[in-house]
């Protein structure tokens, strides 16, 4: 990955305030034949109409199947029989395309509801396979149009939290069309602190989305709803994101976009510590009987997770390069460059604000992106640096959360996002 790609300059630490950031097999059995010896329907004038009117389903069992599952968004209904033509890709439905311009409609039809009764139809209007044209690529303008805040500093709700929960499970064990990698990568980056700490099944979540006051991680818009990927519908039907994390990351403009967004979630961490690199939150010295341990133990916990992904992102590169994934690795870096931002850097003074989690990603950049953009470790540290000289952080204390840092990312690097 070569040097530089900086974009959208801004002020460090400051919130950009213009910018936005089981399987879908339902009805895939066949329309029954008609019994031996029934007589076909007839119109007015004796023709045999029903045979004419199906035999098309008849002869295709998923377009049935597919037209049973019309989806309806509000006023919106996306007739899922438009998915045909061509063996060798499927149409995306024009009514599907009309929702990337209609985000509160487009976030009707993915959100399966509270108690999930609407998540058949919400996963039929996300296929797997071959988009022909730019199916792909509108497809995931759509899941960012249902996902994303409606405007910048505005939090993101109940419903667009659910639709996120959605968009993992359908493509959790399913090829995601390809084109569509952006589209979900800016959605996960709507999400950075959300998407950060994967992990399995949570039998204390009942429900698809949690509040602010229940979502795991530090410094939260509490006003803000969250995706809960523990969360197991039935029992069988959970996500783990970081699956398709890494699937996506495969693309380069997926690559750079959450890139980006890890690095302007570490900066935006950074900069709401304390002095001396705690959580501001916990404050042993005035509550009795707290272990001052406490007012590490998350922020620490938090820098792990963020220097695991960066170095994950790094374990996709290269891993996709050895086995053939990405065939010209000097060709992906040229793309991933044209698509990232630049640096991002933690202000020099603490910030006590709490921004909806889509202002994160959205921040301006400080600078373009000096060094090897593909030394994530490096980049991690240059950030990290600059942050505890203009703060004034102990240099133990520095140390820790560098060496934490380092753990992480050679954790990520080797392993990858398991």
């Amino acid at each position: 990955m070569s040097d530089g790609g900086a974009g959208n300059e801004g002020t460090a630490g400051q919130p950009r305030a213009g910018e936005e950031g089981g399987r879908a097999d339902a009805g895939q059995e066949g329309a029954e034949s008609r019994p031996e010896g029934a007589v076909p329907e007839e119109d007015g004038h004796g023709g045999a109409v029903a045979d004419d009117r199906f035999a098309r389903l008849r002869k295709h069992p998923v377009l049935a199947s597919a037209v049973a599952l019309a989806l309806v968004a509000g006023a919106v209904a996306v007739p899922l029989a438009l998915f045909g033509g061509d063996d060798s890709c499927k149409e995306l439905p024009s009514a599907a395309r009309a929702l990337a311009k209609n985000p509160a409609a487009a976030t009707r039809a993915l959100d399966p509801g509270d108690d999930m009764s609407h998540l058949e139809t919400a996963r039929a209007l996300l296929p797997s396979g071959t988009l022909c044209g730019d199916g792909g690529r509108v497809l995931g303008q759509v899941v960012d149009a249902a996902t994303r805040a409606t405007a910048p500093g505005r939090p993101h709700t109940t419903a667009q939290a659910r639709a996120v929960y959605v968009v993992a499970v359908a493509y959790d064990d399913r090829d995601v069309p390809p084109g569509m990698e952006p589209g979900l990568a800016r959605m996960f980056a709507g999400y950075v602190a959300d998407a950060n700490p994967f992990s399995g099944m949570d039998d204390d979540v009942n429900t698809p989305a949690v509040s602010g006051e229940s979502a795991h991680g530090r410094f939260r818009d509490s006003h803000e709803a969250h995706p809960a990927f523990g969360f197991s519908y039935s029992g069988a039907l959970s996500t783990d994101p970081g699956r398709l994390f890494q699937r996506l990351a495969e693309d380069p403009e997926a690559f750079a976009i959450l890139y980006d967004a890890e690095r302007a979630y570490f900066a935006y961490y950074l900069e709401r510590l304390t002095r001396q690199g705690t959580d501001p939150d916990v404050r042993p010295e005035k509550e009795r009987g707290d272990d001052p341990s406490d007012a590490v133990l998350g922020p620490d916990l938090d820098l792990e997770e963020i220097g695991r992904h960066i170095g994950a992102l790094m374990h996709i590169r290269a891993s996709g390069a050895r086995d053939g994934t990405i065939s010209d690795l000097a060709a992906y870096d040229a793309a991933a460059h044209r698509h990232t931002r630049g640096a991002y850097l933690a202000a020099a003074r603490r910030l006590t604000s709490r921004p909806p989690m889509g202002d994160i990603a959205a921040r301006p950049v400080s600078a373009a992106l000096r060094g090897d953009p593909a030394d994530g470790r490096g980049q991690l540290f240059t950030v990290l640096d600059a942050w505890a000289g203009a703060r004034k952080v102990p240099a133990a204390r520095a140390r820790v959360i560098r060496q934490i840092l380092d753990d992480a990312y050679v954790q990520g690097m080797r392993y990858g996002t398991l």
